[in-house]
Formats: C-alpha cells, structure tokens, sequence
C-alpha cells in the first residue's frame, strides 16, 4: 500500500479517538478520501467550527459558546441543587431522563494519580467556590461507579461536608427489569448495602 505523509497522519489523528484502532481508522480514512470528499471537508469544517467556538461555561465547567450555557441561564432550574458529574455526556445523560431540575458542576475528568491527574486538573478549587454561593442546599455527588470515580466523590464529598452542605450519592444497585442470576456480585453487594 502506497503511503502519503498526509494520509498517514490522517489515521493517526483518527486513531486519536477512543475506541479507534488502526485498522478502523486506516478504513475510516480510506471511505472519506477515496468515496466521501463531500463528508470529509465537513467533517473537518464542523470540526475546525467547534474547536474554536466552544469553550466552557464560566459557572458549572460544561461545553458552550456564551459566557453561560443554556442550563446556568434557565431561570427556572433549582439553584439549590448542584450535581456534580464529570463529563458533559453524564451531563447530557442526566438530562435525558428529564428527571433533575437543579444545576451542574462539570469536573471534565476524574481524580487520578497514576494518569497524573490530581484536584487541580479537574478544577476542585473552581467548584469549592462554586459551592460557597450561600444559595445551595445539596450537591449531588454523579460521578461515575469506578475506582477512580468513587476516589473523586470522597474527596468531593469531604470537601463540601466542611462548609456544612447536604451531600448525596447517587443510588446504585441492581437494574430495573433484570434478574439476579445474571447480575454480577459486586452490584448485588452494593445493592445490598445501599438497600431503602
């Protein structure tokens, strides 16, 4: 196969993304250049558009092209609940079950050591003065269920404790609608634990 330098750093950009290999991104490359023009120049202008529109929001972390994204600037969201997640897409998640009604504090990442990510890199000095508002009454503490996602919430948790907020986990335990045989043990144990 005849290699260009363009082409080959084409893959290697495309390897970049998450979940992308070489042989997807050798494909994904191939499909654009060779029958898709049309979607590879809007790809790359769409691409271009956000990375430099988008910033992030001066009050909860999240993506946005204002000072504040559409969630800080809606009135009618209680501004006595903030949750506390660490990716725009837990955010969008979230929002999607058109459940919660309060305000975010996007950490964008999760504590960890051994990466090199510590409480500067995911901005815990921004959100401890984002909790001394004096209007909160509870954080909501949605970081995700790993390892490093726990180590987070504690640290999150200790810190907010201190300045005498409400703190809450979300729930975990067994999904709805599955049966026990087929749940792995480590979710029927914290289910067992965190048993209303």
């Amino acid at each position: 196969m005849a290699d260009t330098h363009a082409l080959a750093a084409l893959v290697q950009a495309l390897k970049g993304l998450p979940g992308v290999g070489i042989k997807s991104a050798q494909r994904m490359a191939f499909q654009l250049l060779q029958n898709d023009r049309a979607t590879a120049r809007h790809l790359a202008g769409a691409l271009y558009n956000a990375v430099e529109k988008i910033r992030h929001c001066e009050s909860c972390h999240t993506f946005t092209e204002a000072v504040l994204c559409d969630t800080c600037q809606d009135e009618t969201r209680d501004r006595t609940q903030l949750c506390v997640i660490e990716t725009p897409a837990d955010q969008s998640a979230i929002e999607r079950t058109g459940t919660y009604r309060g305000l975010y504090f996007v950490l964008m990442g999760k504590l960890s050591p051994l990466d090199g990510i510590g409480p500067h890199e995911i901005g815990l000095a921004k959100l401890k003065e984002r909790v001394a508002d004096g209007v909160l009454a509870e954080v909501i503490l949605a970081t995700n269920f790993t390892a490093e996602g726990e180590a987070t919430a504690h640290v999150i948790a200790e810190m907010i404790r201190q300045q005498g907020l409400k703190v809450t986990r979300l729930a975990r335990g067994v999904p709805a609608g599955s049966e026990l045989e087929y749940v792995d043990l480590g979710t029927i144990a914290h289910a067992l634990v965190d048993r209303r």
